[in-house]
């Protein structure tokens, strides 16, 4: 059984940082792209961020380009995102995701396999 359990949402000021980790279970963590998708209240679910199974290639929406950094540490089935200089559009519940094994990369949720629960990201201004 696949799990994926987000943690280190919470609340924040604007200006602030918070990381998100994601730890993994049931799969072959090294050979699925991990992706990071988010959606505030009223919203669609938004892509943020996604990293290849292989760790060498990234892609960040516009909106978090330069702010965010998504990493993995395959011996321990986690994937993180660093959020550096939050604001108020950033709140959202933040989900993790799995998509692969050995796939092209995607943005799109569609093309994600397993999900996380989500965590909540709130900044206040």
């Amino acid at each position: 059984q696949v799990q994926l359990v987000e943690s280190g949402g919470g609340s924040v000021q604007a200006g602030g940082s918070l990381r998100l980790s994601c730890a993994a279970s049931g799969l072959s963590f090294s050979r699925y792209n991990m992706g990071w998708f988010r959606q505030a209240s009223g919203k669609d679910r938004e892509f943020v961020a996604a990293m290849r199974w292989r760790g060498d290639i990234t892609y960040y929406a516009d909106s978090v380009k330069g702010r965010f950094t998504i990493s993995r540490d395959n011996a321990k089935n986690t994937v993180y995102l660093q959020m550096n200089s939050l604001n108020s559009e950033d709140t959202a519940v933040y989900y993790c995701a799995a998509d692969g094994p050995l796939a092209v990369m995607h943005t799109t949720q569609l093309e994600y396999d397993y999900w996380g629960q989500g965590t909540q990201v709130t900044v206040s201004s």
